[in-house]
């Protein structure tokens, strides 16, 4: 039998408390101390996953090593704790629902009524317990999607109620909360909290310990009556104050000794004291920077900054090794096509990063945003779509195909320079169904690719249907672009750049995904140093 300990974290009062930062601050705390930890997100909406959401609906869809199409916070979860996730790290309602219509229609329950209880509440349970089971975790920490009082958590929160009394000793609840401050009466208000409480209590799952999203300190008296009326002690109610970024809540965390209680609850004693010595330098360097560059982001869903979630990020870690403060300009693709002045647009930029997306809006103001960055010589970086339209700007612009473009947005191209995939097809289902997951890629030498990474076999994360159309890859290179990276299977080109630029890089995978605060991503550091060099230019 595994000796695997479960955290569940769950929230109440409102939404977007920030359930995903508090497991992996929890998660670096305990690493920290040298166990073995993993986070898995049990989502309540009925899409079998994110990757056919609008990312205005769910933010951006974050891709693990094994090619699973995943909620952000699984992101988070791997930038904080320097661990890969996988498909049994994000559980959906339509995921589970969808294994257990399989198993009837199988006939694996010989006839019986299939029912929410017990055969919804197995399956998660089950699912819960499948990154246990593997024994190379001494934590599994479960993050609870949506609200405690949701209809759709109700099978989530029952499955707690389960597993806490199978598992006793070895299972800990953790519910986060939101403490009001109401300035007219000048004080903090834990009647959302008690209420919150309350609806979990009626599910049959009583928190052994409660955090408190606050943006005032907590006093005793708050802490000694949420504690009086939620059944715990008062060490047990925990401060989570708004902090200047989401790297300082570990620290935040270990101030309140959260890691502590949680070890008292699952009566296990410290094995060592947290060392958290390369946090601490990271936090310095990003508090401390010695420099600042900002960088245009052209996208398509700019209004919504949880789009690019990884990019940002990245971003940050690839600033903190140069000690220098990375600054996003938001530039909505669409604006650069309404004949705006570009040159007026990026006259405060140092570099241009062209984002991943699909589909034929904006596309026209992406291809503006490449042409600006190669014929003007600032720092150019494209991801994905981004890769796409700096080889159709090139086309169009440097070869003389005009009417050059991807597939994607004009099926009758006469110079289909990006074209589908050829196992792409006859693809009807459009879930699950992209290029997806982590794939090899060699580096020709004397690139920026290989500057970057200083090594010649890599691999990174895809997600997508259309490629680099190498019938003209001659063409191209004849011309000043070359093909810098390459699948040693396939032969997919992943990566092109333009050795006379000073920095013009193009990739078809996504290097956000794998950037960690332990391990800034090579390319987003090469990209952020190019940027400083062209300011120190200016």
């Amino acid at each position: 039998m595994s000796d695997t300990r479960y955290i569940f974290v769950t929230g109440g009062v409102t939404s977007s408390l920030g359930k995903g930062i508090i497991s992996s601050s929890l998660a670096v705390l305990l690493k920290a101390r040298g166990y073995s930890v993993t986070i898995q997100k049990l989502d309540p909406y009925i899409n079998i996953d994110p990757g056919t959401l609008n990312p205005y609906e769910h933010g951006e869809c974050y891709v693990t090593e094994d090619g699973a199409e995943t909620d952000l916070d699984l992101g988070h979860y791997e930038r904080f704790t320097n661990v890969h996730t996988s498909q049994a790290n994000n559980v959906t309602t339509g995921r589970v629902y969808q294994s257990v219509i399989n198993q009837e229609r199988h006939g694996d329950y010989l006839g019986d009524t299939v029912q929410v209880i017990p055969h919804i509440t197995d399956e998660i349970k089950r699912r819960i317990q499948i990154l246990g089971n593997t024994d190379k975790y001494d934590f599994v920490i479960t993050e609870i999607g949506g609200t405690v009082g949701d209809i759709e958590s109700l099978p989530f929160i029952e499955s707690i109620r389960q597993l806490k009394w199978e598992l006793g000793n070895r299972a800990v609840v953790i519910h986060l909360t939101y403490i009001p401050y109401l300035s007219a009466a000048g004080e903090l208000k834990t009647k959302p909290t008690q209420h919150s409480v309350k609806a979990m209590l009626q599910q049959g799952v009583q928190p052994d310990i409660i955090v408190c999203r606050t943006e005032h300190p907590i006093n005793q008296s708050v802490r000694k009556k949420i504690s009086l009326f939620c059944n715990i002690t008062e060490d047990c109610v925990i401060e989570s104050i708004d902090a200047s970024t989401i790297y300082d809540v570990p620290l935040n965390m270990l101030k309140e000794r959260l890691d502590v209680q949680v070890l008292n609850k699952l009566k296990m004693e410290p094995e060592q004291e947290p060392d958290l010595s390369k946090w601490n330098t990271f936090l310095h360097r990003l508090k401390n920077p010695q420099t600042e560059v900002q960088i245009a982001l052209v996208g398509k869903y700019v209004e919504l900054h949880d789009a690019y979630k990884s990019i940002c990020e990245a971003f940050i870690h690839a600033g903190t090794t140069q000690q220098c403060k990375v600054k996003v300009k938001w530039i909505k693709a669409e604006y650069l096509e309404e004949n705006c002045n570009l040159a007026e647009v990026f006259a405060d930029v140092q570099g241009i990063l062209v984002a991943p997306g699909f589909g034929q809006r904006g596309i026209e103001g992406k291809i503006l945003a490449v042409r600006y960055a190669r014929t003007h010589n600032v720092p150019f970086f494209g991801i994905c779509l981004g890769m796409q339209c700096a080889v159709v700007e090139f086309a169009r612009n440097v070869l003389g195909f005009a009417d050059a473009n991807s597939v994607e947005m004009n099926p009758q191209t006469p110079y289909p320079v990006i074209d589908m995939m050829e196992q792409q097809k006859k693809v009807v289902n459009m879930g699950g169904t992209m290029r997806l997951g982590a794939y090899p890629c060699d580096i020709k030498r004397e690139t920026k690719l290989f500057s970057a990474y200083q090594k010649e076999n890599i691999s990174e994360r895809h997600r997508h249907r259309y490629e680099f159309n190498d019938t003209y890859a001659q063409a191209f290179e004849d011309n000043g672009m070359i093909a810098s990276g390459s699948n040693p299977d396939t032969k997919l080109i992943e990566a092109v750049e333009i050795p006379s630029h000073p920095y013009f890089v193009g990739v078809q995978f996504h290097p956000e995904y794998k950037s960690t605060v332990e391990e800034p991503h090579p390319l987003f550091i090469s990209f952020i140093q190019a940027a400083i060099s062209k300011k120190a230019t200016i």
